[in-house]
């Protein structure tokens, strides 16, 4: 009985590796499906978004020289290149450590340079950025 059982098992895992694939590494925007996805200028970008099975919260760089945004919340092909307002803005107040912020701080930088958190809960997220 157990050999039937693994057939199958091992035949669906088979099935599944050769004929499926995920969308978004298809239309991942790269130079070669830059032709089938082009920029989309005029549009928003979307944060959080999921790429490649994971969670960004702000611009990326994936295959390309400049940082990009989706403008789904899960990548579908639709993106564009993101000037100096389409980064994802700070999320104040947030929680860092013990203390609530409303302002970029310093604490916890080895540097001294300002950041802040890109949710309202960086203990839990620590997703962050550098404050400009």
């Amino acid at each position: 009985m157990a050999q039937p059982l693994d057939f199958l098992l091992v035949s669906i895992c088979l099935f599944h590796s050769l004929f499926s694939f995920q969308v978004e590494d298809y239309y991942a925007p790269t130079i070669e499906s830059l032709i089938r996805n082009p920029e989309t200028e005029d549009g928003v970008c979307v944060f959080p978004f999921l790429y490649r099975s994971e969670i960004f919260y702000d611009c990326v760089n994936f295959n390309l020289k400049h940082k990009w945004c989706s403008l789904n919340k899960t990548y579908q092909g639709y993106w564009k290149y993101c000037a100096l307002s389409d980064y994802a803005p700070c999320a104040f107040p947030f929680w860092y450590r013990h203390m609530i912020y409303w302002d970029c701080t310093e604490d916890g930088e080895v540097f001294g340079k300002k950041w802040c958190s890109l949710t309202p809960n960086y203990n839990k997220d620590q997703v962050w950025k550098y404050c400009i």
